[in-house]
C-alpha cells in the first residue's frame, strides 16, 4: 500500500507564479509529466492543463491563463532531467503541436508495463494493482477549457502524475532485472521523436465518414455537401463535428435526401431543435449536392504480391515470438518497421542494421531471426 496525497495541488495561473515554478523545479532530477486537452469540446483542441509533480509536489499549469510557458522547453529537452509520462504519445504531439517543445530522457511506465507484459496497462488498473490506489474515472471525459476549475477536477489531475515516481522505480527495476532496459530505452528514444500529424479538420471529408464506403458517387456528392455545411457550423461555433451533426445523421441524409422541412422531420435524430438551427441550411446542401457532378473514391494501390508475402511471413513470426514471451506483437517489433523490413527486402544484416538503426536492441536480438524468415520465402 502507498499514503494518498498529503499536499495541496499547486495551481499556477499567473506569470509570476509561473517563474516561481521553474525555478522551483529546475535543477529536480526528475519530474512526473501529463496533461489535459479539451477534444471533445473544441473545433480545434488545445492543451488546457499541464501537471508536473516533484516526488514533493504536485503542479498544476494553467495554459489559458499563464501566456507564456515557453521556459518549460528547456527543462523538456534538458537530457539530465527525466520526465516520466503514463501513454505519453498523446501528450508528446498535443505539446508539440501547441507549443513546438522538444522532449529528452523520458520514462513511460505505459510502455514499460507493455515491455514486462503487465496483463491491464491502463493507470487505474495499474495504480489499483501495486498501491490499492483507486481512481475516480469520472472526469476522464470532462472539458478542461471551462474555468474556473472545480477543487474536485485539479484533484483528479494531480492523480495522473502523483505516483508515477513510485511505478517508475517499480517498472525500472523489473526491466533491468530481466535484462529489458535497454529495450525500454530504445522506445523511450523513439517516443522522443515522435511529431503531431498534419493538421487536417476530422470529417471535413466525405470519404472520412463512417459509412461512406457504402455510398454510390451521387450520394457522395450531396454527403460532400453536407460535410462542407457542418464543418463551417463547427468553426463558427468551435465545436467538434460530433457536437454539430452526427455522421450517421448525414449519411442518412446523403442516402434517403429529403427535399421539405417536412421530409426531414421523419429522420432519426431529426429534432425540433436541430430543424430550427439546421433545417433550412441542410436542404440547401442537399440541393447543392445534388447539382454537383458524382464524386468517385480514389483507388488505392495494392501492394504487389511479393511484398505481402513477406509482410505475412514477418506478422506470424511476430505473433509467435510474442506468444513465447507473453508480451504484444508490436512490442516485439513496431509495425512501421516491419513494414519496411518487408518493403526493402534486406539481403544481408548491413542492409537490415540500416533499416532497424532506431532499433538497435530488436536488431541485435532478433535480427538474424528476421533474415532467415525472408530467406525461406526465396527457397
Amino acid at each position: 500500500m502507498i499514503a494518498l496525497p498529503d499536499t495541496e495541488p499547486v495551481l499556477i495561473s499567473n506569470q509570476d507564479h509561473f517563474f516561481d515554478f521553474i525555478r522551483a523545479i529546475q535543477n529536480e532530477p526528475v519530474l512526473a509529466v501529463d496533461t489535459e486537452s479539451n477534444s471533445l469540446f473544441a473545433y480545434h483542441e488545445k492543451v488546457c492543463l499541464i501537471q508536473i509533480a516533484t516526488p514533493a509536489q504536485d503542479f498544476i499549469i494553467d495554459p489559458l491563463t499563464v501566456l507564456d510557458i515557453s521556459l518549460l522547453s528547456a527543462i523538456f529537452a534538458n537530457p539530465k532531467q527525466q520526465k516520466i509520462f503514463h501513454a505519453a504519445e498523446y501528450d508528446l504531439i498535443c505539446l508539440k503541436r501547441d507549443y513546438g517543445f522538444k522532449f529528452a530522457n523520458l520514462f513511460d511506465t505505459m510502455i514499460a508495463a507493455r515491455i514486462l507484459g503487465e496483463p491491464q496497462v491502463g493507470l487505474g488498473s495499474l495504480l489499483d494493482f501495486y498501491f490499492g490506489i483507486k481512481v475516480d474515472k469520472r472526469f476522464q471525459r470532462a472539458n478542461w477549457g471551462v474555468r474556473p476549475l472545480s477543487r474536485i477536477m485539479l484533484d483528479y489531475a494531480r492523480m495522473d502524475t502523483h505516483y508515477l515516481f513510485a511505478l517508475k522505480s517499480i517498472f525500472e527495476e523489473k526491466l533491468k532485472q530481466r535484462g529489458l532496459w535497454e529495450l525500454a530505452k530504445e522506445d523511450f528514444d523513439i517516443l522522443c521523436r515522435v511529431e503531431p500529424p498534419a493538421i487536417e479538420s476530422n470529417g471535413k471529408s466525405c470519404w472520412k465518414i463512417c459509412g461512406a464506403a457504402r455510398i454510390n458517387g451521387r450520394q457522395a456528392a450531396i454527403l460532400q455537401s453536407l460535410c462542407t455545411y457542418r464543418d463551417l457550423q463547427a468553426r463558427k461555433m468551435d465545436l467538434p463535428h460530433f457536437k454539430v451533426l452526427s455522421n450517421a445523421f448525414l449519411v442518412d441524409l446523403c442516402q434517403n435526401p429529403p427535399h421539405s422541412i417536412e421530409e426531414l422531420r421523419t429522420k432519426r435524430g431529426a429534432t425540433e431543435r436541430l430543424i430550427n438551427r439546421h433545417g433550412a441550411n441542410l436542404l440547401k446542401a442537399i440541393q447543392q449536392g445534388e447539382d454537383s457532378p458524382p464524386l468517385s473514391r480514389q483507388p488505392s494501390t495494392r501492394p504487389n504480391e511479393k511484398y505481402l508475402k513477406r509482410l505475412e511471413k514477418l506478422k506470424e513470426w511476430r505473433k509467435l515470438k510474442a506468444q513465447d514471451l507473453k508480451i504484444e506483437s508490436d512490442v516485439v517489433i513496431p509495425k512501421d518497421i516491419m513494414e519496411k523490413i518487408a518493403a526493402l527486402n534486406p539481403k544481408n544484416k548491413g542492409d537490415l542494421r540500416k533499416i532497424m538503426q532506431s532499433t538497435p536492441w530488436r536488431f541485435r536480438h532478433y535480427g538474424e531471426s528476421i533474415l532467415s524468415e525472408l530467406s525461406s520465402l526465396e527457397e
